[in-house]
């Protein structure tokens, strides 16, 4: 096809096409299906469901298929989608109170068919989030029904129930509170003092929230582990969005690789949870439970991410601004509410007023003898004049037609002091909201203070808040690799054999350990374990990496042909990177090399000399600072140092008994032998 500029304006009006659908899609899926709004908390199939099971309350049980069927009236999606966010709501246990088999949120059993489970509203959900005087109403998707656009909630809904969705380019990831917590942290913000919020798991656990962030950190959390005895563990809460058929999974993989050992897992869970892990001879649950935090799914790392609509916007916020703009919502609303009720007191009142001058005046005899309609409403309106210093407000035509209508029974049995102690308690009534009115702050707090005095107790924290530290995945594993190096073939690895005790090498890891070497020349590398591969046959020592390792080292400089002493610990390194001890030369190489921080001692045999009368110096490498790996150390004698031995567990001879060797004294000497290769 050409590019003619037809072509070119087709393609021009069908690239407009896709930008705006595509726009309109992504507006649609963040704001309608996958963010939860900031003032209500709450997705719109979830708004649905509730306003649903308000517009059917009846303080009776509802099939969930019936409530399923009736949302399906508000939202335009499929049935198994309203009734997956029924489940999920429900088992959050606010706001829908269940009968029947909802699943368990602990081993991830699903719920049984909407048609043998049912729900309604729990109290709270009543109390607190509807009101249709204040509740803005729009259509619903076919125009048949009205639907609200947010509810009126008195909670902070999106930090007490928490949030999770995938929308197009955006995702949020918002973390349960508790119930307790939050309203007492709205106490605090209205009193103008400092708060702090952390996450409550329905599955309890421990949880370390030092990197929280205000809802836009990480957070690492723990199962609830239990040392029954030591070849018994119990595990008794569990980690946030961990199932127990997930945990005892990633414990049998574990298991599987080698990482851990275990004889059985059992899972007793019921109401509450219970898994038991028995562990062989030999292992015990103290180290167990480290390598379970280490490999398993009973430590998990969580990075939330609090993204919600805000004035029809997605935007990403703190803890605490949420909590802020909802606790500002709620004074709002409060007053709202408190003004609507100002509002039907005053008609109230009004209207028992004009019933009680109209009837105790008689003013209805006026009006006997007037033929006209308009005639007896003017009548009426002429003889209320005088009373209108009493009244609340100037009488409208609706007020007199509805005096027009009372019954003449009504009037035969008008009771004057019930009539005036109903007036005096709607004037009661009047100044206590006035009261309020003037005092918004202090009658929130006392709102949200009836709130925790009546539902508080219902709803204690169940994760525990600790501050742990990381498990070193390589010290908690288990050493169940053989790792052997073969001399004659130069060859390492946990697949080849040592065989002979005197010349090969062999040490016990773990697959992720890391392995120091150390050649007879000076060099030295770390290397990952691998199966097998080639070093050569100058390795002189191996071992894993640990850094609490001090090495002590007599060493040959193949130059000066003189001998050093030194010690140090464990060297920083790169993997698979070649460093060395000491300078490079074809006669530099390692006298004596022996791990161990105290009571290292070793002798040093010299080459003959006619003008010594010994040949032998004892050194206690205690007395050599530690120092870097390629520091020089210092000089063990002017003389050429034939061998270095292992002396280490020998007593060395008392320090007055010891010769005086020249060279051993610290100063430059000079050689009084001849080099000899």
């Amino acid at each position: 096809m050409t590019d003619t500029p037809v072509n070119k304006q087709e393609m021009g009006k069908l690239q407009r096409l896709f930008d705006d659908n595509f726009l309109d899609y992504t507006s649609y899926v963040i704001r309608e299906r996958a963010i939860p709004d900031i003032d209500d908390g709450l997705k719109p199939v979830q708004r649905r469901i509730l306003q649903t099971l308000h517009n059917i309350d009846d303080g009776r049980f509802h099939k969930v298929a019936n409530v399923v069927g009736e949302t399906m009236k508000l939202h335009p999606h499929g049935d198994q989608s309203i009734f997956a966010a029924l489940v999920n709501l429900a088992n959050k246990e606010y706001l829908i109170e269940r009968q029947g088999n909802f699943g368990n949120i602990f081993t991830g059993d699903q719920a049984s068919a909407p048609r043998y489970i049912e729900c309604r509203l729990t109290p709270l959900a009543r109390e607190t989030l509807f009101n249709k005087d204040i509740t803005q109403f729009v259509e619903s998707y076919d125009g048949r029904m009205q639907e609200p656009v947010t509810l009126p909630a008195k909670l902070p809904m999106l930090l007490l129930l928490g949030a999770e969705g995938i929308a197009v380019g955006m995702a949020t990831k918002i973390m349960p509170h508790n119930f307790n917590e939050l309203l007492q942290a709205q106490i605090l913000y209205l009193r103008q003092e400092e708060f702090a919020l952390y996450p409550d798991f329905p599955r309890g656990g421990i949880i370390d929230v030092s990197e929280y962030d205000n809802g836009n950190g990480r957070i690492r959390c723990r199962a609830m582990i239990e040392e029954a005895d030591e070849k018994t563990i119990i595990i008794r809460e569990l980690p946030y969005n961990i199932t127990t058929q997930g945990l005892i999974d990633s414990v049998e993989k574990a298991a599987k690789a080698g990482k851990l050992k275990i004889t059985s897992i059992n899972d007793y869970t019921a109401e509450i949870v219970e898994v038991e892990i028995k562990l062989p001879r030999g292992v015990y649950a103290e180290e167990t439970i480290d390598a379970l935090y280490a490999f398993t799914d009973c430590e998990v790392s969580v990075s939330p991410n609090l993204v919600v609509i805000k004035e029809n916007m997605p935007c990403q916020m703190a803890v605490d601004e949420v909590l802020r703009h909802n606790t500002n919502k709620l004074v709002r609303d409060l007053e709202t509410e408190l003004n609507i009720e100002l509002g039907r007191l005053k008609e109230r009142l009004h209207a028992r007023k004009l019933e009680q001058i109209f009837i105790e005046e008689r003013l209805y005899k006026e009006i006997e003898e007037v033929t006209s309609y308009d005639k007896i409403v003017a009548t009426v309106d002429k003889s209320l004049k005088p009373f209108g210093d009493e009244l609340v407000r100037d009488v409208s035509r609706e007020d007199i037609e509805k005096l027009l209508e009372i019954r003449i029974k009504r009037i035969s049995r008008f009771d004057i002091n019930r009539q005036k102690k109903e007036i005096r308690t709607i004037e009661t009534d009047i100044r206590k909201v006035e009261k309020h009115l003037k005092d918004m702050i202090g009658f929130t707090i006392n709102y949200l203070k009836k709130l925790l005095d009546k539902y508080g107790e219902l709803y204690p924290r169940k994760s525990k808040i600790e501050h742990f530290d990381q498990v070193d995945a390589r010290a908690a594993a288990f050493s169940n690799l053989q790792v052997g190096y073969h001399r004659e073939s130069g060859y390492l690895g946990y697949k080849v054999k040592a065989e002979d005790n005197k010349k090969d090498l062999e040490v016990s890891c773990s697959e992720l350990d890391r392995l120091l070497l150390i050649f007879s020349n000076g060099l030295y590398k770390v290397v990952n374990v691998q199966e097998k591969f080639f070093v050569g046959e100058e390795l002189l020592w191996l071992g894993v990496v640990r850094n609490d390792l001090v090495f002590n080292v007599v060493y040959r400089n193949g130059k000066e042909n003189r001998s050093y002493a030194k010690r140090f610990r464990t060297p920083k390194f790169i993997i698979n990177r070649d460093y060395h001890l000491f300078p490079e030369h074809k006669r530099s190489l390692i006298q004596f090399l022996e791990v161990g921080s105290k009571e290292v001692r070793a002798r040093v045999s010299l080459v003959p000399s006619a003008r010594a009368r010994h040949n032998s110096i004892d050194l206690e490498m205690d007395e050599y600072l530690i120092k870097a790996p390629n520091a020089i150390g210092k000089r063990v004698s002017n003389r050429v140092v034939r061998r270095v031995t292992s002396q280490t567990g020998k007593p060395l001879p008392p320090k007055e008994t010891l010769p005086v060797l020249p060279g051993f004294n610290g100063k430059d000497q000079g050689d009084d032998s001849q080099p000899t290769e």
